[in-house]
């Protein structure tokens, strides 16, 4: 029998063994989630609304167990596992608040005696999901699907299944019929046959600009909508205005939250030449007093990577960054002993063309580039084939608001790092994705837009 397997990236010992269902048990599955549909899209809303809150309290009551699990498997500190179990709890909240205004009829006045557009469920939607917020990205796919009275199939990151399981049982819990919420523990060398599967009518993926580009070929060729949110290599722009303590903190969170691993991470700093070195002096301090350890220690700063070959591979784009003449300011070595741990790495006077420039570093690695006024800077920012998240550290608003309108990227921030938010749209652009997710926006991206005219 085939099975998956999660491994401690802190001890690198296993946790526990899954075992991977086939091609044919798959197709029952998305079977079964198709039957559900046909049922579940005549529920009310009122019935999916008390479901979705019963979901929020589970998440709220089980926020310690949960935590410990996203932990154990990927590594991230346990007070930003709470974290995230906490923000899985404010969406299910959020849509169960929302989702009659978020799905209203909208009358469109014309010569006919009534005309208006609706929106309607499509039926299942696969989410092909990462390991890096483990929870909160499934949620933040399913929410709103199952919401609008679609089911979801989840292909979860195969280092991260005892979170894929605990959110299936979730679910089940909270008391959504089965199927509605399905967890498909298979080989990704069954997800073509899954995306082509006719009950399939949608799939959204997060993870990587190539398992991006393969599951939107597969999907184009059978014309299902997709939405893609891939990697991203977010530029901040820190103008010599700027609140250096302001703009250091702000950089050593964004660079070393989830252990370096957000797609929306600040991974760019892009510093005006005048306040460059005081810059680079004050947060290299920072990052250098940033503790890392064992992430269930509450005293820690930032864990292990999730894993040892994604350290590695890391470390591989540092030394050729290196190589391109960049400099090496702190960090940059592999520590001895077990985990899949890497220190905070700064690496300064980057140019296009250089690795740490142009790839995106998922892990505690800042790259520092220096600009010499704000055009430039905005040209060193968009200067990338990624274009999910941006920002602007300055004292003057208005001029971080005029940069923020110039800057390639899906999500543009002034003087705040990068979030996501269920009242707002989030998705990128470039090699970053399409689509969007949260909002009234993203909950309108896997619904049949449908025009009603009577005459």
């Amino acid at each position: 029998m085939e099975t998956t397997t999660s491994i401690n990236p802190a001890t690198e010992k296993e946790i526990a063994s899954y075992a991977r269902i086939s091609a044919k048990e798959a197709e029952k599955k998305i079977a079964k989630a198709h039957k559900s549909y046909l049922n579940w899209k005549q529920t009310s809303f009122e019935e999916r609304k008390k479901l979705m809150r019963n979901l929020a309290a589970i998440f709220q009551k089980n926020k310690e167990k949960y935590a410990q699990l996203a932990t154990e498997e990927m590594g991230k500190i346990i007070e930003q596992s709470r974290s995230e179990i906490e923000k899985c709890a404010k969406i299910c909240n959020y849509y169960a608040d929302h989702i009659e205004e978020l799905l209203a009829d909208e009358i469109i006045e014309t010569e006919a005696k009534k005309s208006y557009v609706t929106f309607q469920p499509l039926g299942v939607t696969l989410a092909v999901m990462p390991w890096n917020f483990p929870f909160y990205q499934v949620i933040r796919f399913a929410a709103p699907a199952v919401m609008t009275g679609n089911t979801g199939v989840l292909k979860h990151a195969s280092n991260v299944q005892g979170c894929a399981f605990a959110l299936e049982e979730a679910f089940i819990e909270a008391g959504f019929p089965r199927g509605v919420f399905t967890n498909l523990n298979i080989s990704s060398k069954n997800m073509e046959a899954v995306i082509k599967n006719p009950n399939i009518v949608a799939v959204t993926l997060t993870g990587s600009e190539p398992a991006g580009r393969s599951v939107a070929k597969i999907a184009g060729n059978k014309l299902k909508k997709t939405v893609l949110e891939l990697g991203g290599s977010d530029a901040y722009i820190i103008c010599e205005d700027a609140d250096l303590e302001k703009a250091t903190d702000l950089a050593t969170f964004g660079r070393l939250q989830n252990n370096g691993q957000t797609c929306i991470a600040a991974k760019r700093f892009i510093v005006l030449e005048s306040i460059y070195d005081d810059f680079v002096e004050q947060f290299t301090k920072k990052m250098a007093n940033a503790k890392m350890g064992e992430p269930t220690d509450e005293e820690v700063y930032y864990g292990p990577m999730a894993r040892v070959d994604l350290r590695n591979e890391l470390h591989k784009q540092v030394e050729k960054t290196i190589s391109q003449g960049g400099t090496l300011i702190l960090g940059g070595k592999i520590p001895e002993g077990k985990g899949a741990y890497y220190p905070a790495t700064i690496l300064s006077d980057l140019t296009p063309g250089m690795v740490g420039f142009d790839e995106e570093l998922f892990g505690p690695v800042a790259s520092v580039i220096k600009a010499k006024d704000d055009k430039e800077a905005i040209a060193l920012a968009n200067n990338s084939s990624f274009g999910l998240g941006s920002g602007v550290i300055t004292g003057d608003t208005k001029r971080g608001e005029k940069i923020a309108l110039q800057l390639e990227a899906g999500n543009s921030f002034v003087n705040k790092l990068v979030v996501s938010d269920p009242r707002l749209p989030f998705g990128g652009i470039k090699n970053s994705g399409y689509g969007r997710e949260l909002s009234s926006f993203g909950i309108k991206e896997f619904v049949n837009t449908k025009t009603i005219w009577i005459d």
